[in-house]
């Protein structure tokens, strides 16, 4: 591990968060410490090529996903010590590495060691843990890429990887555009329907739309529709990181203009057949559609999904549709809302049902102007981590001491980023 103790910047900020809280919200305080040391001290493994691998907690692997938002609040300290910005640029440079090798895989080892799902089938390799195509996993490294720029001025992230991988990546969501023509299958023998693609390892089947096509979702279960919409909402917002990284970083014009191209095209895509009507016949946001007349009203907690679409930069917090969106999505209308005896919010097919995340509710309170709100949250979040001042993957409404995921860096750091939201502390994008 790089971190045997945690570092002078890292225990000023949790000081000033500590201060922040007051005795007010001093259970606030302690969990937020308990949750940003965590990370640094269990998961970051510095690699002797410079890059950093990431733990996602109780799993020895790195998602490409998990490891963006492990690392994301770390980011308004990296300004002022340049150890956490070689860090997080590290980690960028290992995701890359990874995505040249294979954009289809969501999962990687730190070594060659065919450790993982080798037995399914689909092209595995000795680095790939699992190959679980989704967008979000291509999403996340460029978002981190770029939010390092933005927020410290590193450039070193932009390397020959980044580059190469930047093209695997514009080429396989033109690719996925129209999935017929895609290599990509997916096959696991397991009586678990969401982890295996049907049709021969291909998915239902799609029509074209303009969006661009994912087996599975940031939960890592299958999509029942395969055009994820707030996926393609990512997808929109990373595109636009694209252009601007090589019109003002690097040069690379035709590079510029295929990434805009795509961009409008996912977005005419969500726009024209993301869209449903919820029961009250209100325009909102589907979860996935098929492009041939299906959808499904729902939101899952893992991120990105609907809820999130202001946190990632697609939508304002007020806009209409996210709005009608919004309030469907917290409600019984969406088939994963939960409320029980100790608190509410959304979970997952990923998880037992009753069964709420931490995650979505930390986004939850991140997407609301509402103080009274992020408080609410915050303070449940708190009440309900077991006894054990960390967050968990998802706790029963009903019974908060029943959990699953003991070690989930993941939820620690959207708890971690949420209390820093409340103080008006944020990454800059």
């Amino acid at each position: 591990m790089t971190y045997t103790k945690i570092p002078t910047s890292v225990q000023t900020f949790m000081d000033k968060i500590t201060q922040l809280c007051g005795e007010e919200h001093a259970g606030w305080a302690e969990n937020f410490n308990a949750a940003f040391a965590n990370t640094l001290t269990t998961t970051v493994k510095k690699q002797t090529d410079g890059t950093t691998f990431l733990l996602t907690g109780d799993i020895p692997a790195m998602w490409l996903r998990d490891s963006t938002a492990q690392v994301r609040p770390y980011l308004v300290i990296a300004k002022e010590d340049e150890e956490l910005k070689n860090m997080i640029c590290g980690l960028v440079q290992r995701q890359f590495f990874y995505i040249t090798m294979d954009p289809y895989a969501n999962a990687f080892n730190e070594t060659p060691n065919s450790a993982g799902h080798q037995t399914d089938h689909t092209t595995m390799t000795p680095w790939i843990w699992e190959r679980k195509y989704e967008i979000d996993s291509l999403c996340y490294p460029v978002q981190l890429a770029y939010l390092l720029f933005k927020n410290t001025g590193c450039q070193k992230q932009f390397d020959e990887h980044f580059v190469t991988g930047v093209k695997k990546i514009l080429a396989v969501f033109t690719t996925e555009q129209e999935h017929q023509l895609s290599p990509y299958t997916f096959e696991r023998d397991t009586t678990r329907l969401e982890d295996t693609l049907p049709n021969n390892g291909r998915g239902s089947e799609v029509g074209k739309t303009g969006m661009t096509w994912s087996g599975f979702r940031p939960s890592d279960d299958a999509c029942r529709y395969g055009y994820l919409v707030p996926s393609n909402m990512f997808a929109v917002v990373v595109l636009g990181y694209i252009e601007e990284i090589f019109s003002e970083v690097l040069s690379d014009p035709e590079l510029v203009k295929q990434a805009s191209a795509l961009r409008k095209e996912i977005d005419t895509g969500i726009q024209s057949y993301g869209k449903t009507t919820n029961q009250g016949g209100e325009s909102v946001y589907a979860y996935e559609v098929d492009g041939l007349g299906n959808s499904s009203i729902m939101d899952d907690s893992n991120i990105p999904n609907l809820l999130s679409a202001p946190y990632l930069g697609y939508t304002a917090a007020d806009d209409g549709t996210y709005q009608a969106t919004r309030k469907t999505i917290l409600s019984k209308e969406n088939p994963y809302f939960y409320e029980g005896k100790y608190a509410k919010g959304i979970g997952s097919s990923h998880t037992p049902e009753n069964y709420i995340w931490p995650i979505a509710l930390a986004m939850e309170g991140m997407t609301t102007e509402n103080k009274t709100e992020k408080e609410r949250i915050l303070n449940s979040l708190v009440a309900n981590d077991g006894g054990t001042h960390l967050m968990h993957e998802g706790f029963d409404v009903d019974d908060p001491s029943n959990y699953t995921r003991e070690w989930f860096s993941w939820a620690n750091m959207m708890f971690c980023e949420l209390v820093m939201d409340y103080f008006d502390i944020r990454v800059e994008r």
